[in-house]
């Protein structure tokens, strides 16, 4: 019993030895994301916006939204601020880096707000000065294959609507 105790301890110690090659960026990553979706739901502007490279583009679920950050995404988000921010919690990350351990690139699933969307985020994240940065934000929504026909529909009626 005494050895299995030595065993399973010297494992707890060795472990974390072993898997610290991106732990440390995972975590400050997760940290990144959850702080950059609290940013926008306490429609804290500046602390949102910091959260992107100087080149950072932000992709809505509109088929028009493309959002180079500056001038025009910093713009919409001070207006949308001004009415409140969005709120979007992620219930679970992947995270995957680049052979130099200076990109990342991650998915967060079942992204829910408060219209009861859901949504799934994606995009890439890059080292800048140590510190992990938004490179690209791609906001997507989900829906079920077995629906996804029906939405196809809705949106070309709605398109159609808009090009009238």
């Amino acid at each position: 019993m005494k050895n299995i105790f030595i065993l399973l301890s010297l494992c707890f110690l060795i472990s974390p030895a072993i898997s610290q090659d991106h732990n440390v960026d995972e975590v400050a990553i997760i940290a990144v994301l959850d702080d950059f979706h609290d940013a926008a739901a306490k429609a804290d502007k500046d602390r949102y916006l910091g959260h992107f490279t100087e080149n950072g583009v932000f992709i809505g679920t509109d088929e028009w939204e493309r959002w180079p950050l500056m001038p025009e995404f910093t713009e919409y988000v001070a207006g949308r601020f001004e009415k409140g921010g969005w709120s979007y919690h992620s219930e679970m990350k992947k995270i995957a880096f680049s052979k130099g351990g200076n990109v990342a690139w991650f998915d967060e699933t079942s992204i829910s707000n408060r219209n009861d969307s859901r949504f799934r985020g994606s995009g890439v994240l890059e080292k800048v000065n140590g510190t992990w940065k938004v490179a690209q934000y791609v906001l997507s929504v989900l829906v079920y294959n077995e629906v996804a026909r029906d939405v196809g529909k809705i949106i070309a009626a709605e398109k159609e609507k808009r090009e009238k």
